[in-house]
């Protein structure tokens, strides 16, 4: 209620989080199933809450929450007197007349105390009236964007996100849009992709921030940079994970992500392994890509590299775990298991025949197989039971990967054409590459599936940067498609499309990635803060000129006397620019690393007012737990020319 602090009722409510609704005087507050009933008695008997209810879920669709308001609008029936209309409405505590003068007899009414129903059943009750046509309760839900980018390839990369056509079906995309809506990704989120080269000039790689401690294993020096002609396949694999949005070519899973490209000596032996991981570690990565694997049909990993997997997925990113990810194979055969072999070219293999991936069956690795275009197994897509996921790519016959020889179609040979599209993604410049341009349409394989299940890893990691890598990978799994193919594999004549109780296949893992589903999960895991004991806002309402064109940007200070931990922060913005699109902002602490609170997303937007809250920033939690003491610094960057603007002001909201 207008003058009173709802904040020592919400106390009494035994919150488990606190969420404000934008655009409304209302807070969802979450309370533990047993405490329902007693939070609901305390916050409708409370003086300082005007109004409450439950927050309800769509039926088939539980996560699209719904809130009620205190607005109920009834259309009344022509004969029905303005006397009667207000007798009707105060019998069920109703208030506060405001006519729809579009529509006769339509009038909007308030809720009030006196109301011992809420709007939903008001309106029911309502209904069952004679007088009344209609009776709506005005109803919050969170919009549906589903952002697109401008890249003019973007509608070619039915992976991401399709609308049918040729070859494509339904579900054969993971959903991307929906989970670009909430993010596309932070630059404090690092996605290492380790292959054998990379085209570090391709414009897809380009950005402030884009790139991190590239690593050469190979030439031992800091330029991972193609060599030989075949060198494409690293280009090929950075493209789909983190490709950046730029209005060119086409855009990776997690365009805003970092990226740490590592070139392999091309080798497996114990010190590459080692040498590879733990760069990664050193560097900050947080999910690390493996589009490789051994040349032989068994391969198991030694001591030392099995522990160097272990160390960078239990140890890194500060003893949260690097999120692993390697592509299953090729093959079309078991990541362990025996198969009866023949057919193959000069009976290569022969008879009862041991198959073994060592790196995809270690168990803190999240191994990805292939789906195609028409949401079946590819064909060539290795399987068992220690898949954990699936994500789309190409098809195409099986083979395996020879050295010196590259990829070979041998053993039984596959019969009549097989139906699916490539993936289009980042390819060397000029005339080197697959295709000989800056894009491929062809690209596939396990290969391609894998940085795909890493760039969501790397939004889900953008929205939740507190999940560990297990954690990180149960959302994976536990959000997935649960795609089925009923086919008998073509070649082999095996039928692994289902699932079994536990809910996995030895085709598609847990099933097809999605990374709607995945993001949504991990925004609602972020940790709880604890409930503010007070508010404190300090702020700077000094014009500054925002420098057009300036990579070194411009700041405004704010110094700040608290001393006591950090519970909960807000930071509100007024920025007025030509071009938004052009800006990014930047919170810096007394100590610690910045915060991105703004990239460059806002398009021909051109005035930002907006306050940055922990659930729209989750790297402010970073900041939780510490002394706001000393001076703060919001940083703007412009990044491109013939647009000019200013910050009019910024304020701190501190709870402590």
């Amino acid at each position: 209620m207008e003058g009173v602090s709802p904040d020592a009722t919400i106390a009494t409510l035994n919150p488990e989080a606190v969420m404000p609704i934008p655009g409304w005087d209302l807070l969802e507050v979450q309370v533990s199933p047993e405490n329902l009933d007693t939070a609901m008695r305390t916050a409708r008997d409370a003086d300082a809450i005007a109004f409450s209810s439950h927050v309800y879920q769509v039926e088939g669709n539980p996560e699209t929450l719904l809130y009620l308001t205190d607005e109920i609008t009834l259309q009344f029936a022509p004969s029905v007197d303005m006397d009667r209309i207000r007798a009707i409405a105060a019998t069920v505590g109703l208030e506060g007349i405001k006519p729809i003068r579009e529509i006769p007899q339509t009038y909007v009414f308030q809720v009030t105390r006196r109301a011992t129903e809420n709007p939903i059943k008001i309106a029911n009750h309502l209904m069952r009236m004679p007088e009344v046509l209609v009776a709506e309760p005005n109803i919050i839900t969170y919009s549906e964007k589903l952002y697109r980018p401008q890249e003019p390839d973007y509608r070619r990369q039915w992976h991401l996100q399709n609308q049918g056509g040729a070859q494509i079906s339904s579900n054969s995309h993971i959903s991307v849009e929906a989970a670009w809506d909430i993010t596309r990704g932070e630059r404090s989120v690092v996605i290492a992709v380790t292959d054998d080269a990379f085209d570090l000039s391709h414009p897809d790689f380009q950005g402030v921030g884009k790139m991190v401690a590239p690593q050469d294993l190979k030439g031992r020096d800091r330029l991972p940079l193609p060599e030989e002609s075949h060198e494409n396949h690293g280009t090929a694999c950075a493209g789909v994970a983190i490709a950046e949005e730029n209005n060119t070519g086409a855009v990776g899973v997690a365009p805003g992500c970092s990226f740490l490209p590592i070139r392999t000596t091309g080798f497996l032996d114990d010190r590459s392994i080692e040498d590879l991981f733990d760069w990664a570690v050193q560097q900050g990565a947080w999910v690390i890509s493996c589009s490789w694997g051994a040349s032989a049909t068994y391969f198991s990993l030694s001591l030392r590299q099995r522990a160097a997997i272990t160390r960078a997925a239990r140890q890194g990113r500060e003893g949260k775990g690097c999120v692993i990810l390697f592509a299953a194979g090729n093959a079309n055969r078991p990541v362990s298991g025996t198969i009866n072999e023949r057919g193959w070219t000069g009976n290569a293999l022969q008879g009862n025949t041991n198959w073994l991936n060592g790196f995809a069956v270690h168990p803190d690795v999240i191994s990805v197989s292939a789906t195609t275009s028409l949401g079946k197994k590819a064909a060539y897509s290795n399987w068992g039971d220690a898949i954990s996921i699936a994500a789309p790519s190409n098809n195409a016959p099986p083979g395996v990967w020879l050295p010196q020889s590259g990829y070979v179609f041998t053993g039984p040979r596959i019969q009549g054409a097989l139906p699916g599209l490539g993936v289009v993604t980042s390819d060397r410049t000029g005339r080197s590459g697959y295709e000989g341009g800056d894009l491929t349409s062809t690209f596939g394989g396990t290969s391609s599936a894998c940085p795909v299940v890493a760039g969501v890893a790397g939004l889900v990691l953008s929205i939740n940067p507190f999940l560990t890598a297990q954690e990180v990978r149960q959302i994976l799994q536990d959000t997935a498609d649960k795609l089925v193919d009923s086919a008998s594999d073509p070649q082999l004549g095996f039928s692994y499309g289902s699932y079994n109780a536990k809910g996995h296949s030895r085709w598609f893992g847990y099933g097809k990635v999605n990374a709607a589903r995945a993001v949504k999960t991990a925004r609602d895991r972020i940790p709880t803060p604890l409930i503010p004991n007070e508010w404190k806002s300090v702020q700077n309402s000094a014009v500054v000129q925002i420098p057009d064109f300036n990579l070194r940007g411009t700041g405004s200070l704010i110094r700040v006397q608290e001393n006591r931990l950090l519970r909960d922060i807000r930071i509100t913005v007024d920025v007025e620019h030509d071009y938004l699109g052009d800006v990014d902002i930047r919170l810096q602490p007394p100590s610690g690393e910045a915060v991105l609170l703004q990239s460059r997303t806002l398009g021909r937007a051109t005035r930002l007012q907006f306050t940055y809250t922990l659930k729209t920033t989750p790297q402010l939690r970073n900041l939780l737990g510490r002394s706001p003491r000393g001076t703060w610094q919001l940083r703007l960057t412009d990044h491109a020319p013939n647009h000019t603007g200013s910050l009019r002001g910024w304020r701190i909201s501190l709870g402590v």
